[in-house]
């Protein structure tokens, strides 16, 4: 059984469609990207998926069990399987790396402060922040700060990371030493990632499934590993998206 599965999700504003009909599954311990062009609603998808907005119409289920449809209450706990990591890091700055990761769990855990201290301790070593507990976020880089929001993200040990473009801002080699760090984590964790994401490099390199999503048609372009995708698929989207150099602008997107 598939850890995701959205089936005919159709998402709007109103009387606008963003996209509909979307279909898919994540397969549990799979790497997943959404992708596509500036605006073409990769966010908007993640955001449905964990339900910060509703869908207009159709489905989300986790292990079999509709989301969509759940109560409150199993909703929430549904939830406690997922972690965020935001575009921005969302940190808050007015709090040490230790005390941002702390946060979630004295929330929803019943750990003494002593024990949250250790966890919050281990989950920043976990992405390579040993030594850091103390440091606010505007005294760290933009790749620190990234991995010190995956870390709050993992706070509780959820199975599920959701990432929101973990590399946009980063130069290419934090990019990829925030990759290689995904990685490590699937590997040692058994974690499933679904990840926004328009880095070719990461795409690429991490990424063993995905869909894309086209602005010309309203749903999913293709669908599969985006190796496969970037060689044989028909949607000249698809190839253009994931053939551009990285002058070129997504496609779907802006110049």
């Amino acid at each position: 059984m598939a850890r995701i599965t959205v089936r005919d999700v159709t998402m709007a504003f109103g009387d606008f469609v963003v996209m509909r009909d979307l279909g898919f599954d994540v397969r549990r311990g799979s790497i997943f990207f959404i992708m596509g062009g500036s605006g073409c609603g990769k966010s908007t998808l993640v955001r449905t998926m964990i339900g910060l907005k509703e869908p207009a119409r159709g489905d989300v289920r986790y292990d079999g069990v509709s989301f969509t449809a759940a109560s409150p209450e199993e909703r929430e706990r549904i939830r406690h399987s997922f972690g965020v990591l935001y575009q921005t890091g969302a940190l808050w700055s007015s709090m040490t790396l230790a005390e941002n990761v702390a946060l979630p769990l004295g929330e929803f855990t019943d750990l003494s402060p002593g024990e949250i201290e250790e966890v919050a301790a281990l989950k920043l070593a976990l992405v390579g922040l040993k030594g850091f507990e103390d440091y606010f976020p505007s005294e760290i880089s933009g790749g620190m700060q990234k991995r010190a929001g995956l870390a709050r993200a993992m706070a509780l040990d959820p199975d599920i990371l959701f990432l929101d473009e973990p590399s946009a801002g980063l130069d290419p080699v934090t990019s990829q030493l925030l990759d290689e760090l995904i990685l490590a984590l699937r590997d040692s964790l058994g974690a499933t990632f679904v990840i926004v994401s328009h880095e070719l490099a990461s795409i690429m390199g991490i990424g063993d499934d995905s869909i894309f999503l086209d602005t010309d048609i309203r749903t999913i372009g293709a669908r599969g590993n985006p190796r496969t995708l970037r060689d044989h698929a028909d949607n000249e989207n698809v190839r253009r998206f994931l053939t551009r150099t990285a002058a070129m602008p997504a496609a779907g997107g802006t110049p």
